[in-house]
């Protein structure tokens, strides 16, 4: 079982020219506790770490002074999310079977939700972490203006990790490459490719730091 944690994202909504998975949380940057997780986690047996090309010393330094050992390599990503998970996967030994997806800017992630993740791939082909949406959704056409009030019974919030056959995830993401399609997670890829995807409920503390108070809800989740 592998996972492939990518922090190659742009960060556009924290500021210009900041890397997310590299701001400091507590004594330890923002991926040293996605990482931490998957070290810790007993269900992943190795780890491929995607960041930005220019990052790349910086994420094998993290990786060596945290002594992160189930780390085996580190890659340049894309300019899309598909592209940096499908290079993750062409880092993967040949013997890997499963593979849990992770983004680097989610650290409150649990080992005991990477395990329950990859359980469900096992089982079913697939794991999505995912929480219930429990906030009445509008849907808004101009402006700030209310169009309709959506239904929220069937509607769950996903997460990461989303875990899958590696045989499988493989298989979406060169169909969505080869369609010219752009999607925003893995789930989408497999859900075009005509598979189902099986959630896992997760929890609203595995959030993602997408702005700078973000850092404050996480720093307060994990006690800093």
């Amino acid at each position: 079982n592998y996972g492939i944690v990518v922090a190659a994202g742009k960060s556009t909504r924290v500021g210009p020219d900041v890397d997310k998975a590299f701001l400091s949380l507590g004594t330890k940057p923002v991926l040293a506790y996605a990482l931490q997780a998957f070290e810790r986690c007993p269900d992943i047996d190795a780890v491929v770490l995607v960041v930005r090309k220019d990052r790349l010393q910086a994420a094998r330094g993290l990786v060596q002074m945290f002594g992160y050992a189930k780390v085996r390599k580190v890659v340049a990503g894309g300019n899309e999310r598909q592209v940096s998970v499908q290079n993750g996967l062409d880092a993967l030994s040949d013997e890997a079977q499963v593979v849990a997806v992770h983004d680097g800017a989610r650290p409150c992630v649990t080992p005991e939700l990477i395990s329950e993740t990859v359980k469900s791939a096992k089982r079913y082909g697939s794991g999505v972490a995912g929480v219930k949406v429990t906030d009445t959704i509008k849907s808004i056409k101009r402006g700030l203006t209310v169009s309709k009030t959506i239904d929220r019974t069937p509607l769950w919030a996903v997460q990461t990790p989303q875990t899958f056959r590696v045989a499988v995830l493989n298989k979406a993401l060169q169909m969505v490459r080869r369609k010219h399609l752009l999607v925003t997670d893995e789930a989408s890829a497999v859900e075009l490719l005509g598979e189902e995807v099986h959630i896992v409920p997760a929890s609203s503390a595995n959030i993602k730091i997408t702005t700078a108070d973000d850092l404050m809800l996480a720093a307060a989740l994990m006690r800093l």
